[in-house]
């Protein structure tokens, strides 16, 4: 006998259906909290449509520039590169090995190709300095369908950030693109390069921020962001954009040991550019501010020995006479902590801060000097543009040349010898120069580890006057006395003033 069973609702866990909801917005409350859901992007389908909106804005730059073969029938440029295989390739070889074989080879033009974009829809158009550096005429190419030429105008270059502005005249309003903020985007950020490499307009290509803050040794204010995006020779001064289609960096270097892309892009912040971009836009030229210190970075032993927690800040190694620096009282040895109320991280924070500031105007500094926290003053000067970096050193040290004693600090691995004639010549020593000068450095000494070289001018010692080996000798004592692990000297060389943390030893 089969018994029908009825089937029911699901109701049989009501307390677990009412939870759900709560558990629902617990979970979405946490997402919230932790950033997940605020700040996430995903990479969208296409980028086309953001390409379709920059690339109207994006310009082709054409330079021609008049060469003369030298004496020795060489050109003084190099043959431009092309892709392997580019017809252009043998016809270049060709013409360049003429040039070099007939050194009355007659005067000849050359033309190059860069990027660049419009920022102002009255036609004003951004590229770097070296696109159009020596450049007799310059030819500002639109993405439009009849690939408008425009005669470009120079407005202004600055060769410190390889920063140029160019002004072109049409019959109707450009199409141009806006500034982004550089600081908010994040390494693995999406971005976007368009260009023209190797002569190839409308270029497109995605990648990520790889890295922030790149140093590569191109000027004093490097702060490059690093990208994947491909870009090759021919994308310098073309725009790098987030996903809203806002400026964020120029492109403007590549890493590469074959001229081509292999992943390792540079560009230079939007917030760095758009400052020096408005200046030339105004004025031409860009007026930078000016401190007037020479700094270096700081060890964790030249920490120890100056008496800081942490190895924060600018070292002063030079004043320069009559800057403001000099005139407000900061001294070499002086270590930076603040500018203008923003912590200065390290030495090459410090003159990016300044140059970005007005001429003229009135900071607060925050200086840390004998175990000491000291706010100072000053109205910053207007950046030289050659500048004369001048070493400050302490006068009113007579008699040096009368006490030819030497000693040695074996606590640092160093003898040392005051300054006589006869040790001027054996190291080719300036008449002006005072101190006391090293004349050994042992093996595998706290000296020679930090590179101290004979011939090297020991100007101070724990922030302190030297005159003479006895006054070495007392200053590295007193500071192994005192506990100090290390012993901050500031030396002279090759004109130069540094500062160097030697480790003490048991000596």
């Amino acid at each position: 006998m089969t018994i029908p069973v009825r089937s029911r609702p699901m109701q049989a866990r009501p307390a677990l259906a009412r939870l759900v909801p709560w558990l629902l917005i617990l979970t979405l409350l946490a997402a919230l909290l932790s950033g997940g859901l605020v700040h996430a992007r995903s990479a969208p389908e296409s980028f086309a449509p953001l390409a379709e909106r920059i690339l109207p804005a994006v310009v082709n730059i054409s330079t021609t520039q008049t060469i003369q073969a030298n004496r020795q029938g060489r050109s003084p440029v190099p043959m431009p590169e092309f892709p392997p295989g580019s017809p252009f390739e043998e016809f270049f070889r060709d013409f360049f090995d003429r040039q070099q074989q007939d050194p009355n080879a007659p005067p000849r033009r050359a033309q190059s190709l860069g990027s660049g974009f419009i920022i102002d829809s009255s036609g004003y158009v951004v590229t770097n300095n070296h696109v159009i550096d020596g450049a007799d005429e310059i030819t500002v190419i639109l993405q439009d369908a009849d690939q408008t030429e425009l005669k470009a105008e120079l407005v202004g270059t600055d060769k410190e950030t390889d920063l140029a502005l160019l002004k072109v005249k049409a019959d109707r309003k450009l199409p141009a693109l806006s500034w982004g903020d550089s600081d908010g985007i994040k390494v693995g950020d999406w971005v976007v390069a368009i260009g023209n490499p190797f002569g190839l307009g409308g270029t497109v290509t995605a990648g990520i921020i790889s890295a922030r803050a790149r140093d590569i040794g191109a000027g004093r204010f490097d702060d490059f962001l690093q990208t994947d995006a491909a870009i090759n020779r021919g994308n310098s001064g073309g725009p790098l954009v987030n996903l809203e289609g806002e400026i964020i960096g120029i492109n403007t270097a590549i890493f590469s040991q074959t001229g081509g892309s292999i992943g390792i892009g540079f560009a230079i912040p939007a917030n760095m550019a758009k400052g020096v971009i408005a200046q030339l836009r105004e004025g031409g030229k860009v007026r930078r501010g000016w401190l007037g210190v020479q700094i270096q970075s700081i060890t964790p032993e030249e920490a120890e020995a100056l008496g800081l927690k942490e190895p924060k800040g600018a070292l002063v190694g030079v004043v320069t006479p009559d800057s403001p620096a000099a005139k407000a009282g900061i001294k070499p040895g002086d270590v930076i902590l603040t500018f203008d109320g923003k912590e200065v991280a390290n030495n090459r924070a410090l003159p990016r801060m300044v140059a970005e500031m007005p001429v003229n105007k009135k900071v607060s500094v925050v200086i840390f000097r004998k175990g000491e926290r000291q706010t100072i003053p000053l109205t910053l000067g207007e950046f030289p543009e050659q500048p004369t970096v001048q070493a400050n050193l302490p006068g009113g040290r007579g008699g040096n040349d009368q006490d030819p004693a030497q000693q040695t600090v074996d606590s640092v691995g160093m003898t040392v010898a005051a300054l006589t004639p006869e040790l001027r010549k054996q190291f080719e020593l300036a008449e002006q120069s005072k101190g006391v000068v090293v004349t050994r450095v042992a093996p595998n000494s706290p000296a020679q580890q930090r590179q101290l070289k004979p011939g090297d001018i020991i100007v101070e010692v724990s922030q302190q006057e030297v005159a003479t080996p006895a006054d070495v000798q007392d200053r590295v004592k007193k500071a192994q006395e005192a506990g100090q692990k290390a012993v901050l000297l500031l030396i002279e060389r090759q004109g130069e003033l540094q500062f160097l943390a030697l480790s003490l030893g048991e000596g």
